[in-house]
């Protein structure tokens, strides 16, 4: 079984500006790609899970926001980073109705485990909201491997 750094995007990977979807207005968190390395050092697979409410809200569409995580993948790939996949949930309850993989709700965390066999025991997440930290704990994540991003966990 494998074991998955699993990150948020906007707050954790990126300077949360609001709807970002262009990747001249994407600003990377200062010292993600160290951290990242850290952990992928430590055979852990780097996995993305987040929403984008934007693209059920039109500010965006599908193909910005995969135009925008190619870039991103990239980015991190030129740092010698591996993004093992990128999870996103594009609903918004008030406009597309519930579903299972919006967080808190745990679906992308929970396809992401079946995906690639992983020991949900040994897996980190690291958000910058209460709905990340729920999304994990409801996925069977150990609360001592729940953490809220804040700059002292890069270092």
């Amino acid at each position: 079984m494998n074991k998955a750094l699993f990150l948020d995007r906007d707050g954790v990977i990126n300077i949360d500006k609001g709807h970002v979807f262009r990747s001249e207005d994407f600003e990377f968190t200062p010292g993600i790609f160290d951290l990242c390395k850290k952990y992928q050092d430590r055979q852990y697979l780097i996995i993305v899970v987040t929403n984008q409410a934007r693209i059920a809200r039109r500010i965006c569409t599908e193909d910005d926001f995969l135009k925008l995580t190619d870039w991103m993948v990239g980015e991190f790939r030129s740092k010698g980073i591996q993004i093992s996949k990128v999870y996103h949930c594009p609903h918004h309850p008030d406009i597309t109705g519930p579903c299972d993989c919006r967080k808190p709700n745990p679906g992308m965390l929970l396809k992401a485990i079946k995906d690639f066999d992983l020991d949900i025991s040994q897996c980190v997440l690291i958000g910058d909201k209460e709905t990340d930290l729920e999304a994990g704990r409801r996925a069977g994540i150990p609360e001592s491997n729940l953490h809220m991003f804040t700059l002292s966990l890069i270092r």
